[in-house]
């Protein structure tokens, strides 16, 4: 028998665990024992003895035998008509009379029956298992089907014994949504990303909303902008300073209702005690102190619209709802279509509004994870409060069409959302679907040279097998409504669909390993969901590359993401010019986790973390300092040599602060380059010179939460911005 360690990596192997990986600096590292066994328990393994492991791996190599067919099968549109393998047991001891239905539904619930006999059915293999003989045939269609989910149901008579099995066939182009204007006819486009949060305005609440998104949109219209991108606008509970990251939030299927413009809804109009709240002296104070606060104060402000929503959903609820109005009927309607993720998600917010505790696992037994009954009492007695959260989700789909259908009329792209990587373990994702999750496990990344320790995300990762098992089901959701009303999406840490870096809790970052997980799968997936919803798609893939991975993405019309910081010509640090830039991509100069364009020339980002802590030794930090130094010089002749910058460039290396005219040079040498889009930094345009997130630091620095250094009246209003929409055209954009 194989030793325990032997065992261990094979069961490893068989779970897409990797042995090793190369780090930025080219150094090898190797996956330890300790590290393998501990997500083999995270996945659910037992590996207490070496019997265990063994009986473990026979499991795997026996599944597919056992449970006559996969739970799920994607396949290209172009591997049609279909074949699909099933395993049966059979009796070896007499001649089988074998026939199988096959049950094919379509989403509109139309069915088709395929009928298979004897005389048509092959053995393809044998196997025994337990003293019983399992044979592999196969099902096949007999036309191509439409791209889209099928469910198949499948009955095998054997000798009149009849043996069940459903599973889910996905049908799937090879290639996600590409509008025809970038290849057809050499569209080169440009807008802006945007934190909407940290939007100030004159009229907002103390964080950016979706009023100000409008007016805000108005503006890079004008300028000649063709999409903004926005933040991840998922839901999370508001609470600071743990539960305000746009990036772990308590779901991504749902979205804050932080962003929401109380005074827009049109129901609070109807509403007099809605209308006398907002009179009294104590609302004026608190609103008050909000707006006025330097940062925002997420807690106070999700309190405040909240006791104005639940004010105002009373008098939706007795006029509309219970009456049955139009808007009554929208209402439900949303209900129906959103069906149990919305239903599950509205359970989460009562129950932690009721107990005021925000995670799960600390609730009672029976709403940790409720069982059917459970489940119906819970809804049951939480009824009226999963209303008016589902009231306040439809409030936000119903403001995001809107101004997603104005955006169709004057951009080309409009809205592109943001997709995090994940959701926090404590949240109603994670609830929802907790049997899938690695619950004692973090996403993170290993060490590298913008963060020498590693990241530890906080946020545990989906089980591959798992997720495979569940048909995919959260992660369709989870693509198909970030989807929704976008021209385009912007997947966060894209390199998450083919391998995932798990940190075992307690554990440092550099101890982690990389999963892998079922790319073709999911790339197939959100092709599908691409092509139908006419929504292209951005695939963020900077960090720690495996192999082929960004060829794969490409092969799927899924948009590069360039950040001119990262682009050299490495092992020479020197500036990639801007025609070695590939042209299917969005190129942009940083990214929220990266320094602004003021803050990376006055090296504002490696200040932090020496304020912080977070350089391990001083030799390093001096070293930061030095490579910036040379990184502005070198910038600074990247740009003089595509003649944006006179021959006396040199100078701009003794100024002090960074010339607002220099980030417009820097934004047009980007302009310069083939990708499809060029993303300006709102933050850049506005000369922020804080980034918006340090990653792995939640106190200390004011994550999240800092307001653009303008207001949006001043923004709209100031002739020096148009020197941006002029450039962009000068350059054919």
């Amino acid at each position: 028998m194989k030793s325990r360690n032997e065992l261990i990596d094979e069961l490893a192997s068989l779970c897409g665990i990797v042995f090793e990986y190369w780090d930025f600096l080219g150094i090898k590292h190797v996956t330890s024992q300790e590290t393998k066994e501990a997500i083999l328990k995270a996945m659910k393994f037992k590996i207490d003895t070496a019997e265990d492991i063994l009986t473990e791996i026979i499991k795997i190599y026996d599944k597919p035998w056992l449970s006559m067919i996969e739970p799920v099968k994607v396949i290209s549109q172009h591997d049609q008509p279909f074949r699909i393998p099933i395993h049966i047991p059979v009796e070896e001891s007499k001649e089988n009379s074998i026939s199988i239905s096959c049950l094919i539904e379509n989403e509109q619930h139309e069915t088709e029956v395929l009928n298979f006999y004897s005389e048509s059915i092959n053995i393809l293999e044998q196997k025994w298992i337990n003293g019983v003989r399992y044979i592999k045939l196969e099902i096949f269609d007999r036309i191509s089907r439409e791209i889209g989910y099928y469910n198949i149901t499948i009955k095998c008579f054997i000798d009149s014994k009849e043996i069940l099995g459903r599973f889910k066939l996905i049908i799937a182009p090879d290639s996600c949504y590409l509008p025809e204007y970038f290849e057809k006819e050499n569209k080169k486009l440009w807008g802006i990303t945007c934190n909407l949060y940290s939007i100030k305005s004159k009229r907002n609440w103390g964080c950016g909303d979706f009023t100000d998104l409008k007016v805000l949109t108005k503006w890079l219209s004008d300028l000649g902008g063709d999409f903004i991108a926005l933040n991840p606008l998922h839901a999370t509970l508001n609470l600071a300073p743990y539960d305000i990251s746009p990036y772990s939030p308590t779901s991504r299927l749902f979205k804050n209702f932080i962003y929401l413009d109380i005074l827009s809804v049109p129901d609070i109009l109807e509403s007099e005690e809605a209308q006398a709240l907002i009179q009294e002296d104590t609302f004026k104070e608190e609103l008050k102190k909000i707006t006025t606060n330097d940062l925002i104060d997420y807690t106070s402000l999700a309190q405040l619209k909240e006791n104005l929503l639940r004010t105002t959903f009373k008098n939706f609820y007795k006029n509309h709802f219970i009456n049955s109005s139009v808007r009554g009927q929208a209402f439900q309607s949303y209900i129906e279509k959103e069906g149990t993720p919305l239903l599950y998600f509205a359970l989460y917010q009562s129950i932690y509004n009721d107990i005021k505790i925000n995670d799960w696992r600390q609730w009672d037994l029976e709403k940790q994870k409720p069982t059917d009954d459970n489940f119906k009492n819970l809804v049951e007695q939480y009824n009226d409060e999963i209303l008016y959260h589902s009231y306040v989700q439809w409030l936000i789909d119903e403001e995001i069409k809107k101004i997603s259908n104005t955006l169709k009329k004057t951009m080309l792209i409009g809205l592109i959302f943001d997709l995090a990587i994940g959701s926090t373990i404590t949240g109603s994702d994670v609830w929802h679907y907790q049997d899938i999750f690695a619950l004692n496990m973090n996403v993170g990344a290993p060490p590298d040279d913008f963060n020498p320790t590693g990241q530890d995300w906080g946020f545990p990762p989906l089980i591959p097998h798992l997720l495979k098992e569940n048909q995919y089901e959260l992660f369709i959701q989870t693509i198909r409504k970030t989807m929704k009303n976008a021209g385009a999406i912007r997947i966060d840490h894209a390199l998450g669909l083919f391998r995932l870096f798990w940190i075992p809790q307690g554990k440092l970052p550099a101890e982690g390993a990389y999963v892998s997980y079922p790319s073709s799968d999911l790339l197939r997936i959100i092709a599908l969901e691409s092509i139908r919803n006419k929504t292209f798609v951005i695939a963020e893939d900077l960090g720690t590359v495996g192999e082929n991975v960004y060829d794969r993405l490409q092969d799927f019309n899924m948009l590069s993401y360039k950040i001119l910081y990262f682009e050299r010509n490495y092992p020479d640090p020197s500036f990639k010019p801007p025609w070695a830039y590939p042209q299917k991509a969005l190129c942009a100069v940083t990214t929220h986790d990266l320094a602004t364009c003021r803050g990376f020339w006055l090296a504002k980002d490696i200040e932090v973390k020496k304020e912080l802590g977070l350089y391990l030794n001083e030799e390093r930090y001096i070293k930061h300092l030095n490579d910036r130094y040379r990184d502005k010089e070198l910038l600074l002749k990247a740009l003089y040599e595509q003649n944006i910058l006179s021959d006396n460039y040199v100078e701009l290396l003794q100024q002090i602060d960074m010339p607002k005219e220099l980030c417009l040079a820097i934004y047009e040498y980007l302009a310069k380059a083939p990708c499809f889009l060029v993303s300006v930094s709102l933050d850049d345009i506005l000369g922020t010179i804080n980034q918006q997130n340090l990653p792995g630091i939640v106190e200390g620095y004011p994550c999240w939460r800092q307001k653009t250094p303008i207001s949006l009246e001043e923004i709209t209003s100031s002739e020096y911005f148009i020197s941006y929409g002029q450039m962009f055209k000068r350059n054919g954009r």
